[in-house]
């Protein structure tokens, strides 16, 4: 009995020490530590994002939305400087096989974004990911591009094709512009790229508006920029009133022929592109670049903040301007409209 007892104590006496314990344990976690200022929390690091950033060729059209990419992003917080943002800048130099080496590369590195520069990239960057998101800019609507897959009634940019493009309403609004600047004109003259289905689809409009508009079209293909001069040349002999320089990359990158050629000839350069008025066209009513980049670095940071791209989506370019050389003006004793910012 004695044991029994002596058994039942020691039991009651370990459960008793046990709770108290425990009870101990609560109570020193009872008191709250007093708590930090929130600013002085500290909040996990976040991965810097990889953006590979790739352009065709040195451009300085192209420069400005570069540009204005970047800046758009580091105003959003996201930065090299701030270690938030790892922008990987590759220009092709003007060379294909260089430009899809460089694609390769980012997708091979799994960067988190591509942000394609121009028509070309965006169109390899396309043929070669699904996965990774591509950021455009300077560029057509993928409808122009025939981009577009049709979906019953809807038609469907490829999903991992995000940011911001132009319609083919810059057609409209340089032949306007062409009427307005240049009342007396009677025919154009154009070169465009034949290998890329944004410059056949605005060939495809311009037709169409010059028609209506009376307007005579001397046009020339090309295919490389080693043709540009040959084709300006037989243009040229055809004495156009106004050269049109379209918004092609072989446009760009032989900009510098085109305008050599036509300046012998006194014939102005009337185009969408504000940057190339930069570059010694006449005139310009179109896309404000450096805004045009801006707005996609702004689509981009969205999506680094939600990480929702159906939302991001795609935009058209929002901001235009006219503008004008002034050299130029003044070369071919041509005044532009009141509204015109010189250049």
């Amino acid at each position: 009995m004695h044991n029994h007892c002596s058994h039942a104590f020691r039991r009651m006496a370990l459960l008793m020490t046990f709770g108290i314990i425990i009870y101990a344990v609560g109570c020193t976690s009872k008191p709250e530590e007093p708590k930090k200022p929130e600013s002085s929390i500290e909040k996990p690091a976040k991965k810097p994002v990889v953006i590979g950033f790739v352009q065709p060729v040195d451009d300085e059209t192209l420069d400005e939305a570069r540009r204005g990419f970047i800046d758009a992003l580091a105003k959003r917080g996201y930065s090299d400087t701030a270690g938030t943002a790892q922008i990987i800048y590759q220009n092709a130099q003007n060379d294909i096989a260089t430009l899809n080496q460089i694609i390769d590369k980012f997708i091979a590195d799994k960067v988190n974004c591509i942000a394609a520069n121009a028509t070309l990239p965006m169109m390899i960057a396309l043929k070669k990911t699904k996965e990774i998101p591509i950021f455009m800019m300077v560029g057509p609507a993928p409808t122009i591009n025939d981009l577009t897959i049709k979906q019953g009634e809807n038609v469907k940019a490829p999903a991992n094709l995000v940011g911001v493009y132009e319609t083919l309403a810059y057609i409209d609004s340089s032949i306007s512009l062409i009427r307005r600047a240049f009342p007396n004109a009677k025919t154009i003259g154009v070169i465009f790229n034949s290998a890329e289905p944004n410059s056949t689809n605005a060939m495809k409009e311009l037709r169409k508006k010059c028609k209506k508009n009376n307007l005579k079209l001397e046009a020339r293909s090309i295919t490389s920029t080693a043709e540009t001069q040959q084709a300006v040349q037989a243009i040229l002999s055809k004495k156009p009133d106004v050269f049109f320089a379209l918004p092609d990359n072989l446009v760009f990158a032989s900009f510098e022929v085109i305008l050599k050629e036509t300046l012998e000839k006194k014939v102005p350069i009337v185009t969408s592109e504000t940057g190339l008025v930069k570059r010694g066209a006449t005139i310009a009513y179109g896309a404000d670049f450096y805004m045009w980049g801006y707005q996609a670095g702004e689509a981009a940071a969205e999506y680094f903040d939600t990480g929702d791209l159906v939302a991001v989506g795609l935009r058209p370019v929002k901001v235009r301007k006219l503008v004008h050389n002034a050299q130029r003006a003044q070369e071919l004793g041509f005044t532009p409209p009141a509204e015109s910012q010189p250049m």
